[in-house]
């Protein structure tokens, strides 16, 4: 049987984004501000990334330590955050209404009251009015069944990915030793399993040059650095080349994936037509964000330059709108959509 249950403000996504709103919202008084996260812990990404360059220059953290701290506040503040929990779809139609809308454009983020649980337990009962107003529903599933969940105001803060290997469209076969940035970190960071011996990194982002340090951190070494980009002008492409040796070939494109069982080696081609092949038996592909935007595409809403959407009600933040945001500007970008979150609430008749 589906329980169905109401809520406030509700929060899809538990990243830096979705908990910064969360904080934001559960301070202001919005009532009861719940976040839901598909995965056992929250924080997102940053809580794999052992690197520094989270928080500010006079408070370095690493990624760890500034995910305990976002989901440290929105506790604190009184949101409610429950991971392992599905979001599925959208549940129904707004209430008040006879069909899905897509209509004008929203405007565009006591501890002891509160509680951060896997099982989601209710706590906050504040609330800044107790008004009749549309609400959103969404279909969900967790350790506690099938559940409804409606509420006056949704955050979509669903985040983004990194394009991995088969969506580049990149032929060959399929061995073992092909990651993601973000698979690799798990891989080393969280699973603590081995990825081989020699790596070739694909980008030269900052995420790229994370992922370098994650390969030598697990005991292997950095083959190359290539980006398909005629350059890399920035601090830390000159750093890699001399500090940490590692080759950066730009202008550069893996063309094929080599190996049966365990990869052996990338096929690469430079712009001026050369080709040849790197032997390695570990690929990164970094870099090239994809906005998770199926929830919104499954509501047919249309999202917006700031957190608004085109569906009353709806807002969204951090990678959804703007795929490969760092940390830090995904957690404004909630805040941000948090104060169009309680402008929207106090505006409803």
């Amino acid at each position: 049987m589906t329980v169905e249950r109401q809520v406030d403000v509700l929060v899809v996504g538990a990243g830096p984004a979705g908990l910064a709103a969360a904080a934001r919202l559960a301070a202001a008084g919005a009532g009861l501000v719940e976040v839901l996260e598909r995965e056992p812990e929250a924080g997102g990404v940053a809580r794999y990334c052992v690197h520094g360059g989270f928080g500010t220059w006079t408070r370095p953290l690493t990624g760890p330590a500034y995910a305990g701290l976002l989901v440290e506040a929105a506790a604190r503040a009184g949101a409610v955050v429950r991971t392992g929990v599905t979001v599925l779809d959208w549940a129904g139609t707004p209430s008040g209404s006879g069909e899905v809308r897509c209509g004008s454009a929203a405007p565009r983020r006591g501890a002891e009251n509160c509680a951060t649980s896997h099982d989601g337990a209710a706590v906050d009962t504040r609330h800044i009015a107790v008004l009749p107003a549309e609400r959103s529903g969404l279909a969900t599933v967790g350790v506690r069944g099938p559940e409804t969940v409606t509420a006056r105001a949704v955050v979509l803060a669903t985040g983004a990915y990194e394009r991995p290997r088969t969506a580049r469209l990149i032929p060959g076969t399929r061995p073992a030793g092909v990651y993601t940035g973000g698979e690799l970190q798990q891989a080393v960071h969280r699973y603590r399993q081995p990825i081989g011996g020699r790596a070739v990194v694909v980008g030269a982002e900052d995420v790229s040059y994370a992922a370098a340090g994650t390969v030598r951190a697990a005991g292997a070494e950095v083959v190359a650095m290539l980006t398909d980009r005629p350059r890399a002008a920035c601090v830390r492409a000159v750093d890699a080349r001399l500090r940490a040796r590692v080759p950066l070939l730009t202008g550069t494109t893996v063309t094929e994936i080599l190996g049966h069982g365990r990869l052996s080696g990338v096929r690469i081609r430079h712009l001026d037509g050369r080709t040849g092949v790197l032997a390695c038996d570990t690929v990164v592909f970094t870099g090239d964000f994809v906005a998770e935007d199926e929830l919104a595409r499954r509501g047919r809403i249309t999202l917006a330059h700031g957190p608004g959407t085109d569906r009353p009600g709806v807002f969204a933040a951090g990678g959804l709108p703007h795929p490969g945001r760092d940390a830090r500007t995904a957690a404004r970008e909630g805040v941000l959509a948090a104060g169009a979150v309680l402008e929207w609430l106090l505006s409803r008749p």
